[in-house]
């Protein structure tokens, strides 16, 4: 990123600080959707710096953590099967299905294979034209028109051993499923600046609007988050709830229009299941029917598969916001990246990931000279 330095500045950071320690003036919370501003804001300690009044609430953006189990396990049983290559970014070789893993597929001689974009699994299908070659493709709507436009370029291209197994996930219902839990205590959001360049910001304003909300899209550099959190507090104390953009240099309230499209036509909406929450309603992407054809699911009629959780494990109150990683019993001691009982642990954008790699396990705040953001 260019002039990145300018949105690390500890002189800017300490301004904004010192606005928002000025404004607020009683306790609100506010959650950051997404796994990498939950990164960056354990990496720069940026919840230790903020008001004692100012919570932040680690949501459910990390679409790795969010992957259903009975996903995952279908994905092993795919991947287990002769004659195919299963290609995958790499965090998602070390998720835990229902007892294995993507390496131990790849150990006991499945042909697992990591790659950097879906194209790169679209060019394996065209140099290995007698084996059938099955992209992994997660994510928000970020990640959701590169996987897109493989599709459409295996069926130009009439590459027929191709197919796409599909977890994308949307963001606007599930800041609904959380505003309509009985457990909520989210008063703002700060929303992925990533996803609204894609999508725009045109689903939100409602969403404020009904659960009278403010949201603002943030990016991911200290200054952008300590920037989103002052917006925020603003418009809470002023009892405001309105979209604010906070991210101008990357995001329009249109979107990217030439994404939207190709999303339009590739997938079609449809009801999601969450790991840790369960189903929310259109709140995910499959394959629209004039794709059906590569749809790895319907290729391979992989059914009857049952899931088991492990008991230990409490992501599932991560991804809510209603724990911090911290708190989980299991955190780093039966629970550790090169172990993990759930996804949260292991994923680059995973909160619990977050508090293990920047060792936060708790205890009193750091003063603000302890934790500079840098």
């Amino acid at each position: 990123m260019k002039y990145i330095d300018e949105f690390q500045n500890p002189e800017l950071a300490k301004r904004l600080l010192d606005d928002i320690h000025a404004t607020v003036t009683r306790p609100w919370a506010l959650m950051e959707v997404c796994g990498g501003q939950t990164h960056s804001i354990i990496r720069h300690g940026i919840d230790q710096l903020l008001p004692e009044e100012i919570e932040l609430i680690h949501g459910p953006g990390c679409p790795v953590c969010v992957t259903p189990l009975e996903l995952i396990d279908k994905a092993l049983e795919i991947a287990s099967r002769p004659g195919v290559i299963f290609c995958s970014f790499g965090d998602m070789l070390r998720v835990p299905g229902t007892g294995r893993d993507l390496f131990q597929v790849r150990s006991r001689g499945g042909d697992v294979r990591i790659v950097y974009s879906p194209l790169d699994a679209l060019k394996i299908a065209q140099d290995n034209p007698d084996r059938e070659v099955v992209f992994f493709g997660i994510g928000f709507e970020t990640t959701a028109p590169p996987n897109a436009m493989t599709v459409h370029q295996a069926r130009r291209l009439g590459i027929r051993n191709f197919s796409l197994l599909v977890s994308h996930v949307r963001v606007p219902p599930a800041v609904e499923a959380i505003m309509q839990s009985a457990d909520c205590r989210v008063q703002a959001f700060l929303a992925a600046g990533h996803v609204c360049s894609v999508m725009g910001t045109e689903e939100y304003p409602e969403l404020a609007e009904r659960h009278q909300v403010p949201i603002v899209v943030t990016g991911f550099e200290p200054l952008d988050i300590l920037e989103g959190v002052r917006r925020a507090v603003r418009q809470l104390e002023r009892g405001e709830h309105r979209v604010e953009n906070a991210y101008p240099r990357a995001v329009r309230a249109e979107g990217n229009k030439a994404a939207r499209a190709m999303l339009e036509d590739i997938f079609e909406v449809t009801d999601r299941g969450w790991r840790g929450i369960g189903v929310i309603p259109a709140s995910g992407w499959r394959l629209a029917p004039h794709y059906r054809e590569f749809d790895a699911e319907y290729r391979f009629s992989v059914t009857g598969i049952t899931t088991t959780e492990p008991a230990e494990c409490r992501s599932g109150e991560v991804l809510q916001g209603l724990l911090k990683p911290h708190e989980c019993e299991a955190f780093g001691t039966t629970c550790t990246p090169r172990n993990p009982l759930g996804a949260t642990m292991v994923s680059s954008e995973g909160a619990c990931a977050a508090y293990y790699l920047y060792r936060r396990l708790g205890g009193t705040p750091a003063p603000l000279e302890a934790s500079p953001v840098v």
